[in-house]
């Protein structure tokens, strides 16, 4: 029904759009933890301070989200995707003239909203183009945002930290360019809705007959998966978090290595998770999502375990591994909570990215306090025993394993 409803071309046209502006928007994002050893140096930041600032970027990217998801599936927001764009856009050029740590938050929170507007619509626009695809489309958008987040750290060593901080501003060029393939996107949203308030009944329909699988499954057993889902989102984030905004100081400070060099590490690691990112939404579409949810988190575990043991070679060897495995999951959580709750598109993509996002900001503060009173080494022994949380995936109830 959904593939005669939308022709299979311009859906895959629209979700390369999706991906591109996804790619645009986490571009953005992915400079500010790229640039910490900077802000770090020329403000004379503590640990504490870049948790903190990591805490601002992502309660602002996150709060939001639930909220605007909820509005939106009540009353889509066609060109929301522009104006969440032009938030960003100002954040970074806030960011590039910050003179003090207030300043830098209160330009990390513009960005951070920019986001928080982004991504419910558009994570409900991958949905609306899947064909019926759900975890092939949704993989497409979120490898655009993986690998707008692995680019990050390339602009920083190239552009950013050998010029200084003002040149955070000349971002606002890929601002501009995101903005205006988003209002191509927004055209053709406007154009669509019809079509989306029909699709939105329909599923409406098959939620009030049954659930996953043409089985019913009793509010109780709905609500412990969505719990799960939750718990397996903690654990991965929490994870991501210490990665993400730590892993360069962690080189730094282990092995000795120069900004320049820890950057490209940080690349290498982005791009692994840019490149498994693909991978988990359409396994998930074809052998059950449960069983790649579970794959993908708990076999993190060994090489997360490893790797506060490893040597440099290895510690990078082990972090493409992490990348590559662990990305396949998130696109298999939503999709999966999106199928346990029919007709909530905007809804469940807001709380589990606003989820996700505010996880990895409230993680990152209390890691940076950690590591100021511990260093910075500890914080990465710590956190290795995350992945074993991926065990309760196994108490998901079955979802179809096949989708033809």
């Amino acid at each position: 029904m959904e593939k005669s409803s939308q022709p299979t071309g311009t859906a895959f046209t629209l979700l390369s759009l999706l991906a591109l502006s996804h790619m645009f928007n986490d571009t953005l994002q992915s400079v500010i933890p790229a640039i910490y050893p900077l802000l770090k140096n020329s403000l004379a930041l503590t640990f504490t301070q870049i948790g903190l600032i990591t805490l601002v970027y992502q309660m602002s990217s996150s709060l939001f989200q639930p909220i605007i998801g909820i509005y939106t599936d009540k009353h889509p927001q066609p060109y929301s995707l522009p104006v969440g764009m032009t938030f960003s856009m100002m954040g970074v050029i806030s960011l590039a003239l910050a003179t003090n740590f207030t300043h830098v938050l209160l330009a990390v929170f513009f960005t951070g909203l920019g986001s928080s507007i982004f991504h419910p619509e558009a994570s409900r626009l991958a949905y609306l183009a899947s064909g019926g695809k759900h975890g092939l489309a949704q993989s497409i958008f979120q490898v655009g945002g993986n690998f707008g987040s692995s680019i990050g750290p390339l602009i920083a060593l190239w552009i950013i930290t050998p010029y200084g901080q003002k040149n955070v501003g000349g971002l606002a060029i890929i601002a501009l360019l995101g903005i205006g393939i988003m209002l191509v996107i927004s055209k053709w949203y406007k154009k669509n809705l019809v079509l989306l308030k029909t699709k939105k009944e329909s599923e409406k329909n098959i939620g009030d007959q049954n659930s996953i699988n043409n089985t019913s499954l009793p509010r109780p057993k709905v609500v412990l998966a969505i719990g799960i889902l939750l718990l397996l989102v903690f654990s991965k984030y929490v994870y991501m978090a210490s990665l993400t905004s730590y892993y360069t100081f962690y080189l730094i400070n282990k092995f000795g290595v120069s900004i320049d060099e820890a950057q490209i590490y940080l690349f290498a690691f982005l791009f692994a998770i840019a490149a498994g990112t693909i991978i988990g939404g359409p396994v998930g579409d074809r052998i059950g999502r449960k069983y790649v949810i579970w794959i993908s988190i708990l076999g993190t575990a060994p090489f997360a375990l490893l790797m506060p043991y490893a040597n440099l070679t290895w510690t990078c060897i082990l972090s493409i591994f992490i990348g590559l495995i662990l990305s396949s999951a998130f696109s298999a959580i939503l999709i999966y909570a999106q199928e346990l709750v029919p007709g909530k598109v905007g809804l469940i993509s807001g709380l589990f990215f606003g989820l996700a996002f505010g996880i990895a900001g409230i993680a990152s503060a209390i890691l940076g306090k950690i590591a100021d009173k511990t260093g910075i080494q500890y914080v990465y022994y710590l956190c290795s025993f995350l992945p074993l949380l991926g065990l309760v995936a196994s108490f998901l109830p079955e979802t179809k394993k096949r989708n033809k």
